[in-house]
C-alpha cells in the first residue's frame, strides 16, 4: 500500500496524515530536517523566554508536534513553544512563584493542562468564531507590545550585564545605569546571532539562519575560549521526570488563581492557530474547519504538561519554512520531532557552547518579527482612526504585567465591535437618475429625490444597543426635509435582525411619525432571520402586512395609490 489509508480510524483522528502517499516523504524528510533546524534554537530560547530549563523547549516542541499530528486537521501547521504565550504566561506567573522554582515549573505544566482543556473544549462546541474576538489593529498592537518586552527583557543577556526586576519602565533606567558594565563579547556574540538570523531570512530564507548562528558562535566560544571571558552558557540539560504537576498539586488555589490566565492563553492560542490555518491552508483550501485545529494544539499542550513542559501554540513562521521547504504533510513534523528527541537523549553535550547572549539575540529577532511595522502604516493609511486602537492596545501591553494588557486589548477589541454596531451608519437615498435603483448619493452624482419622500437606510441590525440611536437619526432626518414629508421608506437590506428592544423602539417611532401624518413602510427586508423576529416581536402587525414591500420603488407605488396606508 502506498497511500496512508484511514478508513477505519476513529473520525476524530489523524485527519492531518489523510491521503498521505509514500511518494510524498522524501519532501517530508527534507522539510522535516529543515524544520529541526530551526526550531531547536527557537525552543531554547523561548524556554528561556518562558523562565524554564531549556530542555523543556524541546520537550514542549515534541509534544505539541505529535498532538497536532493524532489531533490536528493541518497537513502543513507547526505547533511548538511560542515566544507570545511564553511572554504572556511567564508575567502571569512569575507574581504567584519565583522563576526557576520548582513551584514555578509546577504551575507552568498545571497552566499547560488547563489551556489543552480549554482549545480541546472550544474545538468540541466549534468554537472557531471565538478567534476572530480581537481586530487586526488590536492585535498588531498587542504584539508590538509583547515585541517590546522580549527585546528589553532580552538585553542583559545580550550586553552581559546583570538581570533586572520590575515592570518594564522600572528596568529601563537600570539597564542604562549598567550599560558601563557591559561585557564586549556577549555583545558581539549577541550581534551576530541578529545579524546572521536577519540576513539568512533577508538573502536566503531556506535556510536556517537561527542554527547558522548558534552555531557559528559556538565554534567561536570554543576556539577563542570565551567562557573565560565572561561569555555565560545555558543551564545543562536534566533529566526529563514526572511531570511537577501530577506529584506536587495538592489544592484548589493554585487552580484558581490559574483560571484567568489559562483563559487569556487560551484565547490567544486559538487566534494564532486559525490564522495560521487559513493563511498556510493546503492546496488552496481548508482542508477541515478552524475548531479542528484547536484539538492538536490543545493535545500538544496536554501532552506537553504530562511530559514535564509548558503550553504550546501554532508557529507562523515555522509553518512558513515548512511550506516553503515543500512538505506535504505532518510527517515533516514528526521527522522534526524525532531529531529533536535524538538532541535530548544525547544529553548537553551538542549544547555545551550555546550562550545565552546567541539566545537572547534570536529572541530579539523574534521581537522584530512580531512588531509589525508595515502592517501599521497599511493601517494607518487604509483604516484611518483605527491607529488609534494600534496605540492604545500597544501601551496597554507596555505599561502594564503584559496578561492585564492583554485582557484589557480583549475588552477594548470588543468595545470597538460594539460600538461600531451601536452607532451604525445610516443614510438618506437617492434614485439613481433613469433607474429604479436607491443609492447613497454622492458629490459626482446627487441622484434624484421624490417630494415628499424619504428613503432611509439604517446599515445595520435593529438591536438594544442601536435602535434608539437610528431612531433619532430618522428623526432627525425627518425634521430636517425641506419639504413636508408624507412617507418614509426604511430600506432594510442591510438589517439582519430585529430585537425585541429594538422592535419596540421602532413601533414607538411609527407612532410618533403616524401623529405627524407620515406613513412609514419597509422594503428589502430581506433577511429571512429578520423576518420571523419582525413578525413575532409585534413590528410587521405595527407596520401592517401591506406596509412592507420588496423593493423602494414599490414601497412609493403603493404610496401613491393609497395602498401603503396600514
Amino acid at each position: 500500500m502506498t497511500r496512508f489509508d484511514l478508513r477505519h480510524r476513529a473520525p476524530w483522528a489523524f485527519t492531518s496524515l489523510q491521503g498521505w502517499h509514500v511518494n510524498w516523504f522524501p519532501r517530508d524528510l527534507a522539510a522535516g530536517l529543515i524544520l529541526a533546524a530551526i526550531a531547536v534554537p527557537e525552543q531554547l530560547a523561548t524556554a528561556r523566554l518562558a523562565g524554564l530549563p531549556p530542555e523543556t523547549g524541546l520537550i514542549a516542541f515534541i509534544a505539541a508536534s505529535l498532538g497536532f499530528v493524532i489531533f490536528g486537521a493541518s497537513r502543513l501547521l507547526s505547533a511548538g513553544a511560542d515566544s507570545t504565550i511564553a511572554l504572556i504566561f511567564a508575567g502571569g506567573l512569575v507574581a504567584i512563584a519565583p522563576a526557576g522554582t520548582a513551584e514555578y515549573a509546577h504551575l507552568a505544566s498545571l497552566l499547560a493542562l488547563m489551556v489543552g482543556a480549554i482549545l480541546i473544549a472550544a474545538a468540541l462546541l466549534r468554537a472557531g468564531w471565538v478567534a476572530d474576538l480581537l481586530s487586526i489593529p488590536v492585535t498588531t498592537g498587542f504584539l508590538a507590545g509583547v515585541s517590546l518586552h522580549i527585546a528589553i527583557g532580552q538585553l542583559p543577556s545580550l550586553l552581559g550585564i546583570a538581570e533586572v526586576s520590575g515592570s518594564l519602565w522600572e528596568r529601563l533606567p537600570e539597564l542604562l545605569g549598567e550599560i558601563a558594565h557591559l561585557n564586549p563579547y556577549c555583545l558581539m556574540i549577541g550581534l551576530v546571532a541578529i545579524c546572521t538570523t536577519l540576513l539568512s531570512e533577508k538573502l536566503a530564507p531556506h535556510l536556517p539562519g537561527a542554527l547558522i548562528a548558534i552555531l557559528g558562535t559556538s565554534i567561536a566560544i570554543a576556539v577563542f575560549h570565551l567562557k573565560r571571558l565572561g561569555v555565560t552558557m545555558i543551564a545543562d540539560f536534566s533529566p526529563v521526570g514526572q511531570a511537577p504537576f501530577l506529584s506536587d498539586f495538592s489544592n484548589m488555589q493554585d487552580f484558581m488563581k490559574l483560571v484567568p490566565l489559562a483563559g487569556i492563553v487560551a484565547l490567544v492560542c486559538m487566534m494564532q492557530t486559525a490564522a495560521v490555518a487559513r493563511a498556510f491552508a493546503g492546496e488552496g483550501k481548508q482542508l477541515e474547519p478552524i475548531s479542528p485545529n484547536f484539538a492538536g494544539v490543545g493535545a500538544g499542550c496536554i501532552l506537553s504538561a504530562l511530559m514535564g513542559a509548558f503550553s504550546v501554540n501554532a508557529s507562523p513562521p515555522r509553518t512558513a519554512a515548512l511550506v516553503g521547504a515543500g512538505a506535504r504533510s505532518q510527517v515533516a513534523s514528526l521527522i522534526a520531532a524525532a531529531c529533536t528527541l535524538v538532541l535530548i537523549i544525547s544529553g548537553g553535550a551538542l549544547v555545551h557552547y550555546v550562550s545565552q547572549a546567541a539566545l537572547a539575540g534570536i529572541l530579539i529577532v523574534i521581537a522584530i518579527r512580531i512588531f509589525r511595522w508595515s502592517e501599521m502604516v497599511r493601517i494607518m493609511r487604509l483604516g484611518g482612526s483605527e491607529i488609534v486602537l494600534v496605540l492604545a492596545s500597544a501601551a496597554l501591553v507596555t505599561a502594564l504585567p503584559i496578561e492585564t494588557g492583554m485582557l484589557y486589548s480583549i475588552v477594548l477589541s470588543l468595545l470597538q465591535s460594539v460600538y461600531a454596531m451601536a452607532r451604525p451608519l445610516c443614510l438618506e437615498l437617492a434614485r439613481v437618475p433613469t433607474t429604479t435603483v436607491w443609492w447613497p448619493p454622492s458629490d459626482a452624482e446627487r441622484g434624484e429625490a421624490e417630494p415628499g419622500i424619504l428613503v432611509f437606510a439604517p446599515a445595520a441590525p435593529i438591536n438594544f444597543t442601536n435602535a434608539v440611536y437610528i431612531c433619532r437619526r430618522l428623526q432627525t432626518a425627518v425634521a430636517s426635509a425641506r419639504v413636508p414629508l408624507r412617507l418614509v421608506v426604511i430600506e432594510a437590506s442591510g438589517v439582519v435582525e430585529v430585537d425585541y428592544t429594538g422592535s419596540i423602539i421602532l413601533q414607538q417611532t411609527i407612532a410618533d411619525l403616524r401623529r405627524k401624518g407620515i406613513v412609514l413602510t419597509l422594503a428589502r427586508l430581506s433577511s429571512e432571520r429578520a423576518r420571523f423576529q419582525a413578525e413575532r416581536t409585534g413590528l410587521l402587525s405595527c407596520l401592517g402586512h401591506s406596509a412592507v414591500f420588496r423593493s423602494v420603488e414599490d414601497a412609493i407605488s403603493s404610496s401613491i395609490s393609497g395602498k401603503a396606508v396600514p
